[in-house]
């Protein structure tokens, strides 16, 4: 079963991945990383026809180049800067840095090597490629649609009559059922309705006149326990200084659970409490992670109603109506909703990522505020880690 090109853009990402390229791209063009595939979910096997239809997939990602129609629209985004839409001008996707495996129980290893600034964009292209091979070639894709219609049917008229109120960006890219059915839901759930006030896909966005969505992952905050100056448990202080540093308050929401909110909040201190506009929830209570960051603005005497709070955690409709009534008028609320939007089918959907591991040949590591989301290859220098976050958290400063 030959499928036609799952990726037809190199804007066919997200945003955040060119607002973290663009700072690596200013401030750390000497770093390489590796990034590893891992499927959460129990029990699933991809059969060698699978494997192959993912290697020819991969093969046609890398001989796309951006168009001067994809350049022009980055360049109108208004904190993407002209140096580094002419390094996209030159920038391709690199065969050689994707490793492929299959091994005899099913299981596929996939591994990007490569300098950073090219190895973190194949994350999102990786992801959408390896989700439509599984659900085209495991199931009935045509019996797949048709629920995944009707599913979109009924929130639609959920929106209308009132059912919810919340704003939410689409973030489904990386476990869309297909492109075309992301295609779909985007359209669609922009056009009728009006709670869906933009996605993070930055193709759709271009297609459709959205506004693109997004600022920095877990990815961004772990690379700088690669370099060797910063102290562990500082990563975030360095972080959120170079993203002030290269967008000056636009694009300001930053990411709170790379090594734990609590240690996040030692260096979200009254200074980068006004540089950024928000705060972006992913693990964890989301309730309790909600009221402890508006008790943190109001101890800087911030107010809250003034800052944003996006929740962007295995969501679906009912848990964001929930979170939105609970704190809507304490702070300004939205939503980043990936899954629920783009692959809710008959199947359970995949729950596959690709996380970077090492920095420079240096282990690096996501801690979370959800224990189970932890994800490194080195149980050593994880629990060096731990021990660095608890520490400074013992020490208060």
């Amino acid at each position: 079963m030959k499928l036609e090109p799952i990726v037809l853009s190199l804007l066919d990402t997200d945003l955040y991945k060119f607002n973290m390229d663009q700072v690596i791209f200013h401030k750390h063009t000497d770093l390489s990383g590796e990034y590893y595939f891992r499927c959460r979910n129990e029990g699933i096997r991809f059969t060698r026809e699978m494997f192959e239809e993912i290697n020819a997939q991969i093969d046609h990602l890398c001989t796309l180049v951006f168009t001067k129609e994809e350049l022009d629209y980055l360049r109108s985004i208004r904190f993407i800067k002209g140096d580094y839409v002419e390094f996209l001008r030159l920038w391709r996707p690199i065969r050689d840095y994707v490793e492929t495996a299959l091994h005899e129980d099913g299981t596929m290893d996939i591994i990007v090597r490569g300098p950073l600034f090219s190895a973190m964009q194949f994350e999102i292209y990786l992801l959408e490629i390896v989700n439509e091979v599984y659900f085209r070639m495991q199931y009935d894709y045509a019996a797949l649609r048709a629920s995944a219609e009707e599913k979109l049917n009924q929130k639609i008229a959920d929106f209308q009559a009132g059912k919810y109120t919340f704003q939410f960006a689409e973030f489904g890219s990386r476990r869309r059922l297909s492109r075309e059915w992301e295609d779909v839901v985007i359209r669609r759930l922009t056009t009728e309705t009006k709670n869906c006030v933009g996605t993070s896909n930055v193709y759709f966005a271009m297609k459709y006149n959205l506004t693109p969505i997004g600022t920095y992952a877990h990815e961004f905050v772990q690379m700088y326990q690669g370099i060797d100056s910063i102290p562990l448990a500082f990563t975030n202080h360095y972080a959120m200084e170079d993203w002030y540093d290269e967008y000056r308050g636009d694009n300001g929401t930053a990411l709170t659970d790379t090594i734990t909110t609590d240690l996040f909040l030692l260096d979200f201190n009254r200074a980068m409490v006004n540089n950024f506009t928000g705060v972006r929830h992913d693990s964890g209570d989301p309730f309790a992670w909600g009221d402890k960051l508006i008790a943190h603005y109001e101890k800087y005497g911030a107010d809250p109603k003034q800052k944003l709070l996006l929740f962007s955690d295995s969501l679906d409709f009912d848990k964001a109506q929930a979170l939105y009534e609970y704190f809507k008028d304490r702070a300004k609320v939205s939503f980043g909703i990936g899954t629920f939007c783009s692959n809710d089918t008959c199947e359970k959907p995949l729950n596959i990522v690709i996380k970077l591991q090492y920095v420079n040949g240096r282990a690096v590591a996501k801690l979370s505020d959800t224990p189970g989301k932890a994800m490194c290859r080195d149980p050593h220098y994880l629990d060096y880690l731990k021990r660095s976050v608890e520490f400074r958290l013992q020490r208060g400063c």
